[in-house]
C-alpha cells in the first residue's frame, strides 16, 4: 500500500491577482448544462415546457412543504405548551424557595436577637454575682481580722488568768 502511495503536489500559496484565484472548471459539457440551466431543465427543451412541467411538481412540492410547516407549527406549539408549564413550575419552585428563605431568615433573625438578649441578661447576672462576690470577700476579711483579734484578746485574758491562779 505504502508503495503505490503517490505524492500530492505541493499546495499552491494564494495569488495577488484576482483572475487567478479562479479555478479553471474542467466538467462535461452535460454537467455543465444542469449547473447553469437547474437539474430540472432538458438540453433543447423550451423554457414554457420547462415552466409548465416545474408548476405541477412544485404544486406537489408545496403542499409538502405546507403540511411540513403545519407540523413544525405544531410541534413548536405543543412545546412551548409543555415549556409554559414546566417555566410555571420552575416559578413556582423558585418563589416558594424565595419564600423559605425569607421565612428561615426572620426566623434566624430573630433566634438570633433572643440569644442575644439572653446573653446580655446573663452578663448583666454574671457581672453583679462577681461584685456581690467581691463585697462578700471583703467582709469575710473583715470578719476574719475581727475573729483573729478576738481570739488574741481571748488567749491574753486565758494567760492572765492562769498567771492570776498560779
Amino acid at each position: 500500500e505504502a508503495a503505490s502511495t503517490s505524492h500530492s503536489p505541493p499546495l499552491q500559496l494564494p495569488s495577488a491577482s484576482r483572475r487567478e484565484d479562479k479555478p479553471e472548471v474542467t466538467l462535461p459539457p452535460r454537467k455543465r448544462l444542469d449547473i447553469a440551466l437547474g437539474p430540472r431543465y432538458e438540453v433543447g427543451e423550451s423554457s414554457s415546457v420547462a415552466a409548465a412541467r416545474l408548476a405541477g411538481g412544485f404544486r406537489a412540492y408545496y403542499g409538502f412543504v405546507a403540511t411540513t410547516e403545519r407540523q413544525l407549527l405544531a410541534g413548536r406549539l405543543n412545546m412551548l405548551f409543555r415549556d409554559r408549564r414546566a417555566h410555571a413550575y420552575t416559578h413556582r419552585l423558585m418563589e416558594t424557595e424565595a419564600r423559605m428563605s425569607r421565612e428561615a431568615w426572620v426566623r434566624a433573625t430573630d433566634a438570633s436577637d433572643f440569644v442575644h438578649g439572653e446573653v446580655m441578661s446573663l452578663r448583666t447576672t454574671v457581672l453583679g454575682q462577681m461584685s456581690e462576690i467581691r463585697e462578700l470577700q471583703a467582709a469575710n476579711r473583715r470578719r476574719q481580722t475581727v475573729i483573729s483579734e478576738l481570739l488574741r484578746i481571748d488567749h491574753r485574758r486565758s494567760t492572765e488568768i492562769s498567771e492570776l491562779r498560779t
